[in-house]
């Protein structure tokens, strides 16, 4: 079988949707290395992370070296997928082409979350409406709909009238690393090379308004002094990491802020996590919540909303609270604080929880069926 990805993601960025692709991509070649891989991209920004797919001769990298890319990758990738003999391709990133072709290509595409449809007020007015044209296209005129969770297709049936026969949740995986033995050795290398405290409360992901960091501030006035730890935040957005810096400084107290923007790869994350006294998520919405997931496979406790996806995430073994209730998270910050048993059976049974959840082969296994039913 013959696979082609848009992998506009993969080859530039280096967050949420590119990690989602690069991931995928990873995976089906290691478990279904006979099968050919053609990767579709209008620009490639060169890394560690991207190199090694351009480098390598287990995918073939296609590479548009005309003017108006965005127009190529939107309206003429049908066409070069069909000369180029590919049996599916599959958009990554919440989008396929607009023409459907001859229909011998069968189009896959996963999408991620609708978050633009449930908080518009966090989306300028343009991008909004044309994420709705692209995803309502694509869920449309799709072969297969592929959802990162049941949260997502819940979405796609309310907004887009979707039969939900013709969407498959397939859960997100995490980055290989998070899946080795655990290895503490080199943590403290990392811990000093940023700077960080001995014991802290963790923060990942960017630094905007729907990630709710504001409620863990809030939530730090009803914290007993104790429990007070320095709070590490993992992730970048200068302006909204303003709006957060003014309200500490309002508050009648001092916290042990760290802002850490320049984390090197997922294995120096991984030890970040490891030397947590436990992740706090008290994300408005997501798709799925991947910090729940890693965060569990580095043996954390984790802290997360109730809400959208983060209860499939972080399956029976994380703490949910309401992310509008700051009585709640900090009543979650101080059970974790003062009850070690209940810390230590997170940690056990949120591993096994993720690692079985989340487990590259069974989802690659998933993906490879749903292609392998369209053929």
């Amino acid at each position: 079988m013959k696979v082609g990805f848009d992998a506009k993601r993969l080859y530039g960025n280096f967050t949420g949707l590119g990690n989602y692709s690069r991931t995928i991509v990873r995976n089906l070649q290691f478990y279904y290395p006979d099968h050919e891989y053609v990767l579709y991209t209008p620009n490639i920004r060169y890394s560690g992370e991207t190199n090694a797919f351009k480098e390598s001769d287990s995918w073939q990298t296609v590479v548009y070296d005309g003017s108006f890319k965005s127009l190529w990758r939107s309206f003429s990738l049908t066409k070069q997928s069909i000369k180029d003999g590919v049996h599916i391709f599959h958009g990554l990133s919440n989008e396929i082409p607009f023409p459907k072709g001859n229909g011998k290509v069968k189009r896959v595409v996963t999408i991620h979350d609708l978050i633009f449809k449930r908080l518009p007020d966090t989306y300028p007015v343009f991008d909004r409406a044309m994420y709705d044209i692209k995803f309502r296209h694509s869920c449309r005129n799709a072969d297969q709909i592929i959802a990162i969770s049941e949260s997502t297709k819940s979405d796609i049936v309310h907004y887009y009238g979707i039969d939900p026969s013709r969407i498959e949740v397939i859960y997100q995986s995490c980055n290989p690393v998070y899946y080795e033995p655990i290895d503490r050795s080199n943590n403290q290398q990392v811990i000093q090379k940023y700077g960080l405290p001995r014991d802290y409360w963790l923060v990942v992901g960017s630094i905007a308004p729907r990630k709710n960091i504001g409620l863990i501030i809030e939530a730090y006035r009803a914290l007993p002094k104790e429990v007070r730890l320095p709070l590490v935040v993992v992730g970048r957005g200068a302006k909204y990491k303003k709006v957060l810096q003014t309200k500490i400084g309002n508050l009648p107290f001092s916290i042990d802020v760290r802002w850490v923007e320049d984390l090197q790869a997922d294995l120096e994350l991984k030890a970040v996590y490891q030397e947590a006294r436990a992740l706090i998520y008290p994300s408005k919405f997501e798709g799925f919540g991947l910090p729940v997931a890693e965060a569990q496979l580095s043996q954390t406790p984790v802290i997360t909303s109730s809400v959208s996806s983060m209860p499939e995430a972080g399956g029976a073994h994380a703490l949910f609270v309401d992310p509008y209730s700051m009585e709640e998270l900090s009543a979650a910050m101080i059970r974790i604080h003062e009850d070690e048993e209940l810390r230590k059976t997170m940690i056990s049974k949120g591993y096994h929880w993720a690692r079985n959840s989340f487990s590259p082969k069974r989802l690659s296994h998933q993906l490879m069926e749903c292609y392998s039913r369209l053929r």
